[in-house]
């Protein structure tokens, strides 16, 4: 047989299913697609990947990218599944055979088709797959795992492998990272990050300069309107941490037990000046000598020096244990005692002043401070019940306004006072009353005066200076009765008057009945001395109106007050 008909029969064989004829009948039919498209059941195109003779995947070869834009590739017929029918249509312009169909049947027949028994992911433009060289041979996909359910040889997904491979390659850093984080291999050195203990507050400058910022702005390229406003922001949050570390401050400091001053109009407001409260013996010779320029430096450089406690101190001091009770009884009451410091002294020794009030506990609130000028204007613009001072002139001034006052004059021995209990002690004639009698006594003798009481017993006395001072202890006593403490009341007071019972003390207490006022303990000596009396009473203060009363009691230690008023006054 000769070479052609071998080549004949060759062409005839079934098992040839492509041949030169069927190629050019396929380009003529449709010259313009180009690759190879799957035809599912449904209406969308699945790319299928291209595979050689031997079921390895080819791609890129034949596409409209590929450096041979006159090599095309053969159509190949093979059914994918049972369900799906691959066309293969070749390019056009295709005039060389691939290398598929110049393969021998036998290789044909031999290579077995890939399967699909999975289902296609969504097509693929050719335009969007990755462009390789044709001399590049392509990747070899992963061996599915064991028990893994994909059976298929064929890689369906939408990516390509070497995106894929790059994928993995970062989550296995990324586990990587996150398992060197959990087991606290990342280590940092802590010199990079300095750390603030949680006690120690720092300010907003302070952690800018210690941080750094992150972007560095030029200040001369900000307008001032700029740098205004970032100066302001600054500003604002260093005042708010500012605030925030003192309120966090005062949340830690306990309570302040210090009760609030009760108000004015309510008040029984007690005028007390520095002279009286303190002992400034030293400092007003320093005045009196020097003047007022030496006086006042040295109170600046003695202001952290505490004065000791002057001949009111301890007046002050019962009068506060008054408040305290009053308070626990009636945590709402107004009726206190108010203490009001009221000197002529410059401002700048008022420093000097608040120290040794705070150092000595006492409940002082309000000041008055003049600066050389006289405080008795001041007197009735602070509503004052009773004012003490060491200035006898100033007293005689209050008393001419109609205020209740008093020149304070400290004892000269030490006593010991009681702590619990305010005690006063109260003359009778130009102190609680008025100075009719004493009229009579000093122009007429004793005798027509004894007369005169007899004959006036149940005419009241006209009331004298301290009379209002009297009503105030006697409504805050009412107070106490009424919780049933008379017997525990934390006021006492005491008239000690030179009258005689007989003669003349019945006219006294029924002028207090008529007022309506009570006197705890009344002491009529008919002339004999005051002062061994007082020591057994040792009241905080003494008022009396005759300064040989007030000496003689002085020398026995009793803290006194003496009260300008009456004729006694014109005589001595």
């Amino acid at each position: 047989m000769s070479q052609t008909s071998l080549k004949q029969k060759k062409k005839n064989e079934p098992g040839m299913r492509y041949s030169k004829e069927s190629l050019d009948a396929e380009k003529r039919k449709d010259p313009d697609k180009t690759g190879a498209r799957l035809s599912t059941q449904g209406s969308q195109e699945i790319p299928v990947p291209n595979t050689d003779s031997r079921g390895n995947i080819v791609r890129n070869q034949w596409s409209r990218t590929s450096r041979s834009p006159s090599t095309g590739a053969p159509s190949v017929d093979e059914p994918r599944s049972r369900n799906s029918i691959a066309k293969v249509q070749l390019a056009p312009n295709s005039t060389a055979t691939s290398r598929t169909s110049s393969a021998s049947p036998s290789q044909h027949e031999a290579s077995p088709p890939p399967q699909t028994s999975e289902k296609l992911s969504i097509s693929q433009t050719p335009q969007t797959r990755p462009i390789t060289p044709l001399d590049s041979q392509p990747p070899t996909p992963p061996e599915p795992e064991p028990n893994s359910k994909r059976t298929s040889k064929v890689y369906g997904g939408s990516e390509p492998w070497n995106l894929r491979e790059t994928r993995d390659t970062k989550e296995g850093q990324l586990r990587d990272y996150a398992h060197s984080c959990d087991s606290r291999e990342l280590i940092i050195p802590k010199s990079h990050y300095p750390r603030t203990p949680p006690t120690e507050w720092k300010s907003y400058v302070q952690r800018r300069l210690q941080y750094g910022t992150s972007v560095d702005v030029d200040q001369e390229c900000l307008s001032e309107a700029q740098q205004r406003q970032r100066q302001q922001m600054e500003e604002d949050e260093v005042d708010e941490a500012y605030w925030t570390s003192v309120s966090m401050l005062y949340e830690k400091i306990p309570s302040c037990a210090r009760p609030r001053p009760p108000k004015p109009k309510h008040a029984i407001t007690i005028a007390v000046s520095s002279r009286a409260l303190f002992n400034m013996v030293d400092d007003r010779r320093i005045y009196e000598e020097e003047g007022l320029e030496k006086y006042m430096e040295y109170q600046l450089t003695n202001e952290n020096v505490i004065l000791t406690p002057g001949p009111a101190f301890r007046f002050v001091k019962a009068l506060q244990h008054v408040n305290s009770r009053l308070r626990d009884l009636y945590p709402e009451e107004q009726d206190l005692f108010d203490i009001v410091l009221m000197t002529n002294n410059h401002a700048q020794v008022g420093v000097r002043l608040i120290n040794s009030v705070n150092h000595y506990g006492l409940l002082i609130d309000r000041f008055c401070l003049t600066g050389g000028k006289s405080p008795i204007g001041y007197l009735k613009a602070y509503l004052t019940n009773l004012y003490l001072s060491a200035d006898s002139e100033k007293v005689q001034e209050a008393i001419k306004e109609g205020i209740a006052s008093a020149t304070m004059f400290a004892g000269a021995k030490d006593m010991a006072y009681c702590d619990t209990q305010l005690r006063v002690a109260f003359d009778g004639d130009a102190v609680l009353f008025s100075d009719e009698s004493e009229h009579i006594a000093k122009e007429h003798g004793l005798d027509k005066f004894f007369q005169h009481e007899t004959l006036f017993e149940n005419k009241p006395l006209a009331q004298g200076p301290l009379k209002g001072f009297l009503e105030d202890l006697g409504k805050l006593q009412k107070k106490f009765y009424a919780k049933d403490e008379r017997l525990l009341c934390p006021i006492r007071t005491y008239l000690v008057t030179a009258r005689s019972a007989a003669s003349s003390g019945a006219r006294v207490l029924k002028t207090l009945r008529r007022w309506g006022l009570e006197i705890d303990e009344a002491l009529f000596l008919a002339g004999a001395p005051k002062g061994p009396i007082l020591v057994k009473i040792r009241p905080h203060i003494f008022f009396d109106d005759q300064m040989f009363h007030i000496e003689a009691a002085q020398k026995f230690g009793t803290i006194t007050a003496h009260v300008p008023y009456g004729i006694a006054q014109k005589r001595n």
